[in-house]
C-alpha cells in the first residue's frame, strides 16, 4: 500500500554521487528515497522535463543571516522574522541543510552583529519548533580566539543539540587572512564607513593586545570544549605549515578558507577537508587577495564549497566548476556541495540521491548559463 506522502519523479537528469542517469527516476515514501532507476519509470509520476534532479545542497559556513537580522547599520530586525526570511532565501537557492554561522564574541566598535549569538540561536530554535522553516538548520559556532569572553560565550551555546561545528578563528591584523593590514581596514570600512583611521588604529592595537594576552589559553580551552561535547572542529585561514601542524594536532575536520596553496595542499594531504568560497570561484579570485578557489581545484586540493556571504553562489559555483577547471567532473563538483560536506559533520542521512537517504531534493534548470531552482523538496514534501 502506498503511503500518503509517496511520489515518483520521472524524466530527470538524475545526479547520483558517482554518475548521472539520463533519463532517470526515483520514488519517495515517508520522506525517504525508496527506489532509483534509469530510463522510463515503472509507473506514472511527476515529469521533470529533463531538468537536473540533485540532492539538496549542504552549506557549512554562512553568516548571511546577519544581513537579514541587521539590514542596516544600527538596525535590528525581529530575530525570528529574520530567520524565516533567510530560510526562504536558502530554500530558493537550493540549500536544504545549513549550518548558521554565529559570531561567538563581543567587541565594541567592530562588527555590526556580534555578541548576539544566543539571541539568534534561540530565534532559530523557536522558528524550527513552530514549523516556520523550510530547510534544516544547525549551528556553527564561529569563535574569535583572542577575544576575552569567547570561551564563556561558546560554553553557553555548545551544549545545544543543534551545534554541529566550532571554528577557531583569529583575525588579528597582520596575519592569516589579513596579513595585508590594509585589506582589514577596507573590510571594516565596508562594514561601517564612518570608522576613522584613529578608530581603526585603536581597534587594531586592542586586537593585537588581546591576542598576546588571551589567544593561547583560549585556543586550548575551545579545543577541549569541542572535544568534551563531541563537536567537530574547523580551522580558519590557515596560511603556513605551522598552522597545518596545529590543525592536525587538534584533530580538525575541516579547514576553512586556507589562504595559500602550500597550506591547502598540506591540509588536504592529511585528510582534513579543505573548504573554499563559492563566491571566490564565481568571481575569479579572493576579495582579500588570498589563494583562488580555482587554483586549489586544479591541484586536487578542494573538497567542499561554501556560499559564505552569497547563498545563490553555491549552486552556481558547483555547476560552473567543470568549465573553469576541466579536470573536475560535474559529478565531483556536486559532491563538494552535497555528500562531502554532509559527511564532514556526520550527517550521513543526506547529501546524495541513494536508497535509504532523506528525500531532500532540488530540481534545477539552466537558463542562459545560470541555474534556476524550480522546485525544492524537504523529506519528500515540496517547500519551494
Amino acid at each position: 500500500m502506498k503511503t500518503q506522502r509517496e511520489c515518483v519523479l520521472t524524466n530527470a537528469r538524475l545526479m547520483l554521487a558517482d554518475c548521472i542517469l539520463d533519463p532517470g527516476w526515483l520514488a519517495v515514501a515517508d520522506g525517504m528515497i525508496i527506489e532509483i532507476g534509469e530510463g522510463r519509470a515503472p509507473e506514472r509520476g511527476e515529469d521533470l522535463g529533463g531538468d537536473l534532479l540533485m540532492p539538496g545542497l549542504i552549506e557549512l559556513h554562512t553568516d548571511h543571516l546577519d544581513a537579514h537580522y541587521a539590514p542596516r547599520p544600527n538596525v535590528r530586525w525581529h530575530p525570528r522574522a529574520a530567520v524565516v526570511s533567510f530560510d526562504g532565501q536558502l530554500a530558493t537557492s537550493g540549500i536544504t541543510t545549513v549550518l548558521d554561522s554565529l559570531r561567538v564574541w563581543s567587541e565594541d566598535g567592530a562588527e555590526d552583529v556580534d555578541g548576539e549569538a544566543v539571541v539568534l540561536a534561540q530565534a532559530i530554535a523557536e522558528a524550527r519548533e513552530t514549523g516556520m522553516l523550510r530547510v534544516s538548520h544547525f549551528l556553527h559556532l564561529r569563535c574569535e580566539v583572542p577575544m576575552p569572553n569567547v570561551v564563556a560565550e561558546a560554553t553557553e551555546l555548545i551544549g545545544r543539540s543543534d551545534v554541529r561545528l566550532l571554528s577557531l578563528m583569529d583575525h588579528t591584523p597582520g596575519q592569516r587572512q589579513f596579513r595585508d593590514e590594509q585589506k582589514l581596514r577596507d573590510y571594516y570600512r565596508g562594514q561601517n564607513a564612518s570608522l576613522t583611521d584613529a578608530q581603526l588604529d585603536g581597534l587594531f592595537a586592542r586586537r593585537i593586545a588581546y591576542q598576546a594576552a588571551y589567544a593561547a589559553e583560549n585556543y586550548r580551552n575551545l579545543v577541549a570544549l569541542a572535544r568534551k561535547h563531541d563537536v567537530p572542529l574547523a580551522s580558519h585561514d590557515d596560511t603556513t605549515l605551522e598552522h597545518v601542524e596545529q590543525a592536525v594536532q587538534d584533530r580538525v575536520a575541516i579547514a576553512e578558507f586556507p589562504t595559500t596553496i602550500e597550506a591547502a595542499q598540506a591540509l588536504h594531504t592529511t585528510g582534513i577537508r579543505v573548504l573554499m568560497g563559492a563566491p571566490n570561484l564565481v568571481r575569479g579570485g579572493s576579495h582579500a587577495g588570498n589563494v583562488a578557489t580555482a587554483e586549489l581545484a586544479k591541484i586536487g586540493a578542494l573538497d567542499v564549497l561554501s556560499s559564505d556571504y552569497m547563498p545563490a553562489s553555491l549552486l552556481l559555483a558547483a555547476l560552473q566548476l567543470p568549465d573553469i577547471v576541466p579536470g573536475v567532473s560535474l559529478v565531483a563538483a556536486v559532491r563538494a556541495v552535497t555528500k562531502t560536506p554532509a559527511q564532514a559533520i556526520g550527517l550521513d542521512d543526506r547529501g546524495e540521491i541513494a536508497v535509504g537517504k532523506r528525500a531532500d531534493l532540488i530540481r534545477v534548470r539552466t537558463v542562459e548559463r545560470l541555474p534556476v531552482v524550480r522546485t525544492v523538496w524537504q523529506l519528500g514534501s515540496r517547500v519551494a
